[in-house]
């Protein structure tokens, strides 16, 4: 593999990305982080997702939150900064950004036609509860440093923050435009649907918020821009690199049965490359066809859509080296052992 061959690579990697997802996936999500930051009051995230939110209550939002996002382990990040940063709690809100993009029904339902419903069915209800694990499990592990950054008891003086219907009529004609701009249907449908939904965005915003509100929405929406797209577009252009460096072959007989070492490989492979919605699915089933085991297909499976390096690098921005590098190992150590069960049950 030439150099010039590798550096093509990433480009066509970057340049698939920035045509594919930029404009249907990361605009509207970009929008909804904003939103998140400028028009939702402290107190009703803390009142969800915060860390005196009732647990039941926090996680069991959070873990199913990505069944009405069709969203990638990137597309997720400016809404885990959202939320993160406007105070909820570490373990809810890192139990979102697993399940924004692991929970995604169209790809749990594809996953079932193409490769069995014993694949779907695992998948799903894996990603359900890694998410939960894997947020409990930072709270504990980073249960002091949380418990320092809430001892002010004025952090939870309620705001009372914009009525429920205000609320719900921005996010979700936010949310809208978000499922309808990555959905397969005809082009002129989706410009027309898109077209509708930001003309009723226009009422709503004239009607119920201010000047001064939608101003605040914007800064926050390009603070957001800032804060990510640069290191997005690094991960995607090193991952597109690694697609070039990493031989198919080597993958294709290393992944093979239901050893500890496949499954921890096709873990590890799934958390370092990036994975378009859905895109992960036909990619695991061309290796199933290839001889991968069901336990490693499986572990990348679980692994893969909600972590890459791209997912990575963004996210130690938000909430530092330390507990990324932790979140990782929790991911891909869960995968390896989900994967070499899942493996031994079916064989």
């Amino acid at each position: 593999m030439t150099f010039m061959a590798v550096l093509q690579s990433g480009i066509n990697e970057l340049l698939e990305y920035l045509s594919a997802h930029v404009l249907t996936c990361l605009v509207p999500a970009f929008f909804i982080a904003g939103g998140i930051a400028a028009v939702v009051s402290t107190g009703a995230v803390l009142k969800y997702f915060g860390p005196r939110a009732p647990k039941h209550l926090a996680y069991g939002v959070a873990s199913v939150s990505g069944a009405i996002l069709a969203v990638c382990s990137c597309t997720v990040l400016p809404l885990f900064a959202g939320i993160y940063k406007k105070g909820a709690g570490l373990g809810p809100a890192v139990t979102f950004l697993f399940s924004g993009p692991a929970i995604n029904i169209l790809a749990i339902t594809l996953t079932a036609r193409k490769m069995g419903w014993e694949l779907g069915l695992a998948r799903a209800i894996g990603a359900v509860v890694f998410s939960i694990v894997i947020g409990l499990l930072m709270a504990f592990i980073f249960r002091k440093e949380e418990a320092a950054n809430n001892d002010d008891d004025g952090m939870f003086a309620g705001e009372e923050g914009k009525p429920v219907g205000h609320l719900l009529a921005f996010f979700g004609t936010l949310v809208a435009i978000l499922l309808f701009g990555t959905a397969a249907i005809p082009f002129w449908s989706k410009i027309a649907i898109i077209f509708a939904l930001l003309s009723f965005l226009a009422v709503v915003l004239t009607q119920w918020y201010d000047g001064d509100e939608v101003k605040e929405w914007l800064v926050e929406t390009w603070r957001f821009v800032k804060l990510i797209f640069p290191v997005l577009l690094v991960g995607v252009f090193v991952a597109g690199v690694l697609k070039a460096v990493i031989p198919q072959h080597w993958i294709e007989t290393s992944v093979g049965g239901n050893s500890l070492s496949a499954n921890l490989l096709a873990s590890v492979f799934g958390a370092l490359m990036y994975f378009s919605t859905l895109t992960e699915v036909p990619i695991v089933k061309a290796l199933l066809d290839m001889g991968m085991g069901k336990g490693p297909a499986l572990a990348l499976l679980l692994a893969g859509p909600s972590l890459s390096l791209p997912n990575m690098l963004v996210v130690r921005n938000v909430m530092g080296t330390k507990r990324t590098i932790v979140y990782v190992l929790i991911v891909v150590v869960l995968a390896t052992v989900t994967g070499m069960a899942f493996g031994s049950i079916t064989g």
